[in-house]
Parts: C-alpha cells; sequence; structure tokens
C-alpha cells in the first residue's frame, strides 16, 4: 500500500472514531463506561485545558436535562400568572406590565381550564390607539400546548425547536393543570441564568428600588449585604444570603414565601426546585411588594 494510501486509511479510521475515544487517547485512559465516568473523564479535559472552562458546565447540563422531567423545573400552578377570558384588558394591564413577561395562559372559569395564550406583544395596538376600540381577547388568543409531567427535557426542547413554540401548559395524570414551563427554563439547565433586562446586572448584587424596597441576588456575601444594609449576619456557616434565608425557612422556600429576622422580611422572588435565586428585601413590618410570576 502506498504511503498515500496508508495516510488516507488512517484519516478515516481518525473520523471513524468517536470523539471520546479521541479524547480517552489523549488523557491516557480507557472510553468512558458510564455518565459518573464521562464526566470524571470531562473534568479532568477542562483541567488540562483541553476543553474551556464555558463549555464543562454546558456539557454537563446537557447531560442533566437528558435525566431531568417537566415536573423538575415547572412553575407550580399556583405561581401562574394568568388573565381570565372574560376579563376587560385595562385589569389585566397592570399585571402585564409589573410581571414584565411576553405570554400569559388564558383561563376560562378556573385555572384547569387554560383556553390560549395571550401575547402581550398583541395588546400593543389596543393601548396605541387609546383603548378607544374593544379588545376581543378570544380572536386574539393562541393555541395552548399541553404536555404531561413526565415528559423529558431534552425531548420537550426538541418539540419547542421543531414547533417553534416557547410555552407549554403542564398537566398531571388526571388532566388537571399541574403548572407551566418555557423554553427558557430548559436553556437555563444547559448554560445556567438567562438574565434579561429587568434583572440586576452580573457584577450588581442589591438593586434599591422605590422607598427601603430592595431586590438582592441570593449569591451576594453576606459581607457584602451587611455593608450594604449595616447589619451584623455572622458568615462563619454561610458565605451568601442566600444560605441565611435558607436556614431561617428550614426548607427550600418557593416564590412568594416570606420570612422575617434581623430586622429585614426577605421574600422569594425567584427559585426552582434546587436553590434560591432573587430576594426582595424590606425592613420588617412593611408589606413586601407582589412582584410579576416568571412565565419567561
Amino acid at each position: 500500500m502506498s504511503d498515500e494510501a496508508t495516510n488516507g486509511a488512517a484519516r478515516e479510521g481518525g473520523r471513524s472514531r468517536t470523539w471520546l475515544e479521541r479524547l480517552g487517547q489523549a488523557l491516557g485512559g480507557a472510553e468512558p463506561q458510564d455518565q459518573d465516568e464521562l464526566i470524571a473523564l470531562l473534568r479532568d479535559a477542562e483541567q488540562r485545558d483541553l476543553i474551556g472552562a464555558d463549555a464543562l458546565p454546558m456539557i454537563e447540563g446537557v447531560l442533566q436535562v437528558t435525566e431531568m422531567q417537566v415536573r423538575d423545573i415547572m412553575i407550580p400552578r399556583s405561581q401562574m400568572v394568568v388573565v381570565a377570558r372574560d376579563s376587560d384588558p385595562a385589569d389585566y394591564l397592570p399585571m402585564v406590565i409589573d410581571s414584565a413577561h411576553s405570554r400569559f395562559p388564558v383561563i376560562g372559569d378556573s385555572r384547569d381550564e387554560v383556553v390560549g395564550i395571550l401575547l402581550a406583544k398583541d395588546l400593543l395596538g389596543y393601548f396605541a390607539r387609546g383603548g378607544s376600540e374593544e379588545f376581543d381577547l378570544r380572536e386574539a388568543l393562541r393555541p395552548a400546548v399541553f404536555i404531561p409531567e413526565s415528559k423529558r427535557l431534552n425531548v420537550l426542547l426538541r418539540e419547542f425547536r421543531a414547533n417553534r413554540n416557547h410555552m407549554a401548559i403542564v398537566v398531571d395524570e388526571y388532566g388537571g393543570v399541574a403548572g407551566l414551563v418555557t423554553i427558557e427554563d430548559v436553556l437555563e439547565q444547559i448554560v445556567g441564568e438567562i438574565e434579561d433586562e429587568h434583572d440586576a446586572g452580573e457584577d450588581i448584587y442589591i438593586l434599591r428600588h422605590a422607598g427601603e424596597r430592595h431586590t438582592v441576588k441570593a449569591l451576594t456575601p453576606i459581607e457584602d449585604f451587611n455593608e450594604h444594609f449595616g447589619t451584623d449576619f455572622s458568615d462563619e456557616e454561610f458565605d451568601t444570603v442566600g444560605g441565611l434565608v435558607m436556614k431561617a425557612f428550614g426548607h427550600l422556600p418557593r416564590r412568594n414565601e416570606a420570612v422575617t429576622f434581623g430586622g429585614l422580611t426577605f421574600k422569594v422572588l425567584r427559585a426552582d426546585s434546587r436553590r434560591l435565586h432573587l430576594l426582595q428585601v424590606t425592613p420588617a413590618g412593611e408589606e413586601p411588594v407582589e412582584p410579576g410570576a416568571a412565565d419567561g
């Protein structure tokens, strides 16, 4: 066989090998046999600068998504921001503005009767005309997609992409509405939390609003929190405010749950099934402001 043919065969063989085999060879080890071995191999590759530090958590997120179900990340039924089918635009406009989201389930007689999805942009024409014309909500409705709690996230993401859909209503085994999930909720499991213009900047942990109301990231270091609020919370047991709040609750709280300690009231604005993300902090005795639920 000529040198050219030999080199060509070698190149073809290299293409036929999986990237895992090539990575394993580069690290001097065998091809991983299970997910734990794969993750260990990837972390070793990251330490040797064979893959980027930003790529590793995304790869791990992809692997995690294949094992997770919709019920693990959905926004519960009680926290859904909904529009009543028979209500007037003036009644739900404040809620649409406060929540700053783009899609809202529209319900009939109860939350178990989701009749469609309202896009906030469909209200623009109505209010651009000063509300002088009647707005027919039924005509503006987009079809709602219903999925079971048990659907795998990787399957859901594929369906979202194929159908160009961004929101699905989650139903339980009895057909009742259990919650909702958005494409952003799924993507955040891969790339981490996706912030928009309504979220605090990456380097900003504490935002002050009107009066004494503050928005505080759960990852705020206790030292920074103490400096801002003039408190004296200990950082011996926990490094972040989220750890303090979790201890005060004694469980992983859901959105809108509140607890008071140290002269301050902490209200959960955003949380998932694993950790806290965003808190509202007000002086004890003041009524926390009701935020809009996250629905993507």
